[in-house]
């Protein structure tokens, strides 16, 4: 079981996220390429809400195969194209995950395709 920290010596986290997350020994490591919000069928879904929907979804997929779930993930980095998406991608992120591990938010420029909003890096370990 992996072991979250907030200690009292640290400011509290600015959002849903933990500042650590403790891996035991032996764990499963799985690290997941970053994912965006694109549908099975490969159409894009429409809007930041929805394009992070999609791209939890997918990692929940990946975890699926790799026999884990989302209370594995130890790790998020989140590449917004604006910090106006934000607020959806914490919606989502809530809605299609339901945890809170330790994550970077980093704003970008832009992506690799025009038509990517956000894009989801996860981490995950499972003993």
């Amino acid at each position: 079981m992996n072991r979250h920290f907030n200690p009292d010596t640290v400011h509290a986290p600015v959002g849903s996220y933990h500042h650590g997350c403790e891996v035991p020994p032996g764990a499963r490591w799985l690290v997941l390429a970053g994912q965006v919000g694109v549908k099975p069928d490969g159409t894009w879904a429409e809007g930041a809400g929805a394009q992070s929907a999609q791209a939890f979804r997918n990692i929940v997929a990946i975890l699926a195969e790799a026999d884990m779930t989302p209370e594995d993930i130890v790790k998020l980095v989140i590449y917004p194209v604006s910090t106006e998406h934000i607020p959806a991608f914490r919606a989502a992120r809530d809605e299609v995950l339901g945890v809170d591990p330790p994550a970077t938010l980093i704003v970008v420029a832009g992506l690799a395709s025009p038509d990517a909003l956000i894009e989801i890096e996860a981490f995950a370990a499972k003993v």
